[in-house]
């Protein structure tokens, strides 16, 4: 089980992401567990700032390092398997590969910035890893927090209920996902291929295995350059180069 703890100013959005769908219905069989904390309780004065300032002027206010340390201090226990993330513009971009790598922690804390930024003490001394979403910026950190407990979440043994689909992602597997198709077969003259109805599992793993790589050299084609390919997807993937040559 992966215990998730999230440090925001505003916890009341995270009260219907996390109440739906398979985040709910995991944490509910205590494979997962959530914790949501709002940092102004561990603010010491009367108006619970957890801002205030920046010393040098400027515009905006910043996050305050007291709150969150102290915030810190109570959830993380010394010697856990934990890992404690900052959700920021300036992190490392948040990938699959990564949420992989944080399935292997018992326990994560994910610090949501507000305002103009943070006390750079935080970064500094109290978090191992800051993450981001993508080259924007958002009011806050809360909703890339959502994303990466979802991202990681459904990594988790039994989460999906079928441990296969995670296994067969997008990204996982180093390329885009093949084509999908279900019920009808026909709708408005479009059909599915034949060979998904041909009961012939060796032939629709190479269709969707050629697909797949179709689709990543069209969409996506530095994803093509990182994983090593296997002797059969490079012989498919020269086949496409070719076919789309002589086009």
């Amino acid at each position: 089980m992966i215990r998730f703890d999230i440090l925001s100013i505003f916890p009341e959005m995270f009260e219907s992401p996390f109440n739906s769908s398979l985040i709910k219905k995991a944490w509910d069989r205590q494979i997962i567990d959530i914790r949501v904390h709002d940092i102004r309780h561990y603010a010491t004065d009367k108006h619970r700032m957890t801002d205030d300032y920046p010393y040098g002027g400027g515009g905006g206010m910043v996050m305050k390092v007291e709150p969150v340390a102290r915030a810190l201090d109570d959830i993380v226990y010394p010697g856990g398997n934990c890992q404690v993330i900052l959700m920021t513009p300036q992190g490392e971009p948040f990938n699959q590969s990564i949420a992989e790598d944080l399935t292997r922690f018992d326990h994560l804390v994910v610090i949501c910035g507000h305002y103009e930024g943070i006390d750079e003490r935080i970064r500094e001394h109290l978090v191992d890893r800051e993450l981001s979403i993508g080259d924007y910026v958002l009011t806050g950190g809360e909703l890339p927090a959502m994303i990466l407990v979802d991202a990681v979440a459904r990594l988790v043994p039994s989460v999906l209920g079928n441990d296969e689909s995670a296994r067969n992602d997008t990204f996982t597997m180093g390329r885009l996902e093949h084509p999908q198709y279900t019920r009808p077969q026909e709708y408005r003259g479009w059909t599915v291929p034949d060979i998904l109805l041909s009961g012939d599992h060796k032939k629709i793993d190479q269709w969707r295995r050629r697909k797949s790589l179709e689709r990543t050299l069209k969409r996506r084609p530095d994803l093509l350059e990182t994983p090593p390919l296997s002797e059969e997807d490079r012989d498919l993937l020269e086949g496409i180069r070719k076919s789309e040559t002589s086009k």
